[in-house]
């Protein structure tokens, strides 16, 4: 595989391991079932797959509670498992990027069992954050799942949890703390994988003195504004360390950061050269369907990366968001939307099934929802189980073949339309688009120049290929050239309303 900078234009396909492909018949993702599978994304023309957690876990937050970082679940297989996949995926030139969860263990860790047989003021608690106050929370700190972020133990203290109480936070100015997770990374990276996603990796050191807030319903200022407990300036002297790790070894390793900051300099400050490789564009994610914000949004971002010589990223589903053909309103606006990322300069991040068109699943039965964000918000919130729901890999099969038993987690809807199977050479599908525009994108690797263009319309070229986007609510003309690649048809000359089109002069 080539090594240079290869992740500065990659496109990388995350797989949520647990609904990719379920290899035992159990009705869970495994590894099993992703090796089996490695063969549809070479085709798909990706060049590297990102795996949400797949270690030992008590499964209180779909594996982002880890247990043991060093093992993988059984649910998911074993460490030969692993590594037979890693092997697969390499020979077929794909790269493989694995989640790391630093900021938070599971309660089930034997750091934080311990810490909880110790007395307060033990070495073992100061791994974590523990806190005496008597009756009431050290501050006003809310879990992002909802709820206050504090727990209190029956010896009277208090533990700090961001998220779940199942997920207790690192106290990350303990020293035990950075060497085992610089361990961590060594023990992955001997074995062979690319690079790591880095989860929450805004939240690892909190502001001294732990001050409230100030006011409830903190996750709204998430990415908009100040928060003591994410973005501390902190966090990069762990990211230099780090990068001297990933530089260390040959084959030009990464990791990416799932950093929220409040504006696009601050999140620049993380893919600086010394540290991280790339971060997360969730301002490209959360842009409404509208060519002045979108355009203002992207200028932002490529001007913030550019700063400090690093590449931007896109993206436009996760499994923590719902899926965008739902967030856009229609499959026709979502392929337009495609055809926008996908044209950019830089990396991009597809979501496992968003090549297939699948929408989000909004009437999953409440006892089948397993997302804490359910439970703790006491059923209001419907959490991310709508965007977690198992692939459709084939519609004569039963649970369209994502398990040969017909077992599957979570239900799944009426997809036959939509597996994979059914999208297999349709040149008009969902599938196919994807497909064409990840073989054209490779050849993209100039710079983004605008044009003039009407009011809402988007119009840039890059190597000669001219991308247009019409937001404008009306058809607009098409500019001269020979069409390369179109979202939907275009009608007599014009392009329709929320389409996209290729052009090469």
């Amino acid at each position: 595989m080539p090594s240079s900078n290869w992740w500065r234009t990659a496109a990388i396909y995350e797989i949520y391991v647990r609904s990719f492909a379920d290899g035992n018949g159990d009705g869970e993702g495994d590894l099993i079932g992703l090796r089996e599978r490695l063969p549809y994304l070479k085709d798909l023309g990706v060049d590297a797959i990102w795996l949400t957690p797949f270690y030992r876990s008590p499964m209180v937050d779909g594996g982002y509670d880890v247990a043991d970082y060093r093992d993988v679940d059984p649910m998911f297989g074993t460490l030969a498992d692993f590594d037979a996949m890693l092997a697969a995926a390499h020979a077929l030139d794909i790269r493989v990027i694995v989640d790391i969860v630093p900021n938070h263990t599971s309660a089930q860790h034997a750091w934080f069992t311990e810490a909880l047989a110790s007395p307060p003021g033990s070495l073992a608690r100061d791994r974590y954050i523990f806190r005496n106050s008597g009756d009431e929370p050290p501050n006003d700190w809310e879990s992002i799942f909802g709820g206050r972020a504090w727990t209190r133990t029956p010896d009277g203290e208090w533990y700090l949890h961001l998220f779940d109480p199942g997920q207790p936070d690192l106290n990350w100015d303990n020293a035990d703390v950075r060497a085992e997770f610089e361990s961590v990374l060594r023990f992955w990276l001997d074995r062979g994988v690319d690079g790591f996603r880095v989860d929450v990796a805004h939240g690892m050191v909190k502001e001294a003195g732990l001050p409230s807030v100030g006011h409830p319903q903190q996750i709204g200022l998430l990415g908009r504004e100040p928060l003591p407990y994410f973005d501390q300036d902190g966090v990069h002297e762990i990211y230099r360390a780090w990068r001297k790790i990933l530089d260390s070894y040959p084959g030009d390793r990464m990791a990416v950061a799932e950093a929220w900051a409040s504006t696009p300099l601050r999140l620049a400050r993380y893919v600086a050269p010394d540290e991280l490789h790339q971060a997360f564009n969730f301002d490209f994610l959360a842009a409404p369907w509208s060519a002045r914000e979108l355009r203002a949004t992207i200028d932002a971002c490529i001007e913030a990366a550019d700063s400090v010589g690093a590449p931007t990223t896109w993206v436009l589903s996760n499994h923590d968001k719902p899926r965008h053909v739902t967030r856009f309103g229609s499959p026709g606006t979502a392929r337009a939307a495609a055809l926008l990322m996908l044209a950019l300069p830089g990396a991009v991040y597809l979501y496992q099934g968003e090549e297939l068109g699948l929408p989000e699943v909004l009437d999953l039965p409440a006892e089948a929802r397993q997302d804490p964000v359910w439970h703790r918000s006491g059923g209001t919130d419907p959490g991310r189980d709508g965007c977690r729901v198992p692939l459709p890999w084939d519609a004569s099969l039963p649970a369209y073949g994502f398990s040969t038993t017909g077992r599957s987690w979570l239900p799944q809807p009426d997809w036959a339309g939509l597996a994979a199977s059914a999208q297999q050479g349709v040149p008009s599908s969902f599938l196919e688009l994807y497909r064409t525009a990840l073989r054209l994108r490779r050849t993209f690797t100039g710079p983004l120049t605008w044009h003039d263009s009407p009011a809402g319309v988007l119009d840039f070229t890059r190597d000669g290929v001219r991308c247009v986007v019409n937001l404008s609510g009306a058809a607009v003309p098409v500019p001269a050239g020979s069409v390369v690649l179109a979202s939907g048809d275009l009608l007599d000359g014009t392009l329709p309303p929320d389409a996209a089109v290729w052009l090469r002069a």
